[in-house]
């Protein structure tokens, strides 16, 4: 496997981001003797009692979470917010077919569970960082302690995909050059500033850094023959039995997963009776648009059953 790796001075002086880099490595593909770098924020203490766990999605990367992690840091937990490969300072494979939802899951799952080993852990994701952190609930429920799903779904290919996606799919397979920060920026209700825009940009020195990027919209199950269908069908299986606290706090100007949180609440047997959250003002990146008002669901959810 061909891989390309982000010089770090793409990473220097980005505004709003003073964060020391971790690193760990996981094994590259299902036979493969090679490895992947892959990067994680790790902030807070260590012997935290909670640990929150923030997964990003596409095309951004943890720096989406910037806003949240001291707050959430200064209420005294645990922080950890993994680069998926293929973005942020993770590790970028360079050809697209050695991009799969079942890689993209084992990525995670050796970074979180065999690398980090970690234990009683809230979930926080949003976009992709819901069809993998959602598979790894399935798989993993006794590593979980509580969920909130924000801006995400777990789509099997049974139901059609709305329009939102099949635009967004269509423009990040034509489209000559992936302007990923300008894509941040049309997924928020607010603007984001030249400078942000450009620290989404920094992970891509060029298109050939972009595989990962351009390969997830086609890795989203939308017809019965997906690859990803069964694993999916069996996910759901699974998460029709997690009685664990899960929360939904979706943005309400989000047209690509609006509505998704319907089924979570209906099917989940933990989203019984949760204070779920309709975020106001909040676009598809909600992290960008909101992160005080997230930030405080995550304290008040977890406050409700901690320990």
């Amino acid at each position: 496997m061909r891989v390309l790796r982000t010089p770090d001075d793409r990473f220097s002086n980005l505004v709003g981001f003073n964060f020391s880099p971790h690193y760990s490595h996981v094994q590259a593909g299902d036979s493969d003797t090679d490895t992947l770098r892959v990067h994680y924020l790790d902030e807070g203490d260590q012997d935290a009692r909670e640990t929150i766990v923030l997964l990003h999605g596409e095309p951004s990367w943890c720096y989406l979470y910037r806003k949240m992690v001291g707050p959430l840091t200064d209420s005294g937990y645990r922080v950890i917010a993994p680069d998926l490969v293929g973005f942020g300072r993770s590790d970028k494979p360079a050809s697209r077919t050695d991009y799969t939802y079942s890689r993209h899951v084992e990525w995670m799952r050796s970074l979180l569970f065999d690398k980090l080993d970690l234990d009683s852990v809230t979930l926080f994701c949003q976009d992709w960082g819901g069809l993998i952190g959602l598979r790894l609930v399935a798989e993993h429920g006794d590593r979980f302690r509580r969920v909130i799903a924000a801006n995400t779904g777990l789509p099997t290919g049974d139901a059609p995909a709305n329009e939102a996606f099949l635009n967004w799919q269509k423009f990040s397979q034509e489209a000559p050059e992936l302007p990923v920060g300008t894509i941040i920026e049309l997924g928020t209700l607010n603007e984001l500033g030249a400078d942000v825009a450009a620290a989404y940009d920094a992970p891509f020195p060029d298109e050939t850094y972009k595989e990962g990027a351009r390969q997830f919209p086609l890795l989203v199950p939308t017809s019965r023959d997906d690859t990803a269908h069964d694993d999916n069908v069996r996910a759901w299986e699974s998460l029709r039995s997690f009685d664990k606290p899960f929360l939904c706090a979706f943005g309400d100007g989000d047209p690509i997963t609006r509505g998704a949180d319907k089924q979570f609440i209906a099917e989940i047997p933990g989203a019984s009776g949760q204070p779920h959250v309709t975020v106001e003002g909040g676009g598809h990146f909600i992290q960008e648009d909101r992160p005080e008002a997230l930030v405080e669901v995550i304290r008040a959810f977890v406050g409700r059953d901690a320990r």
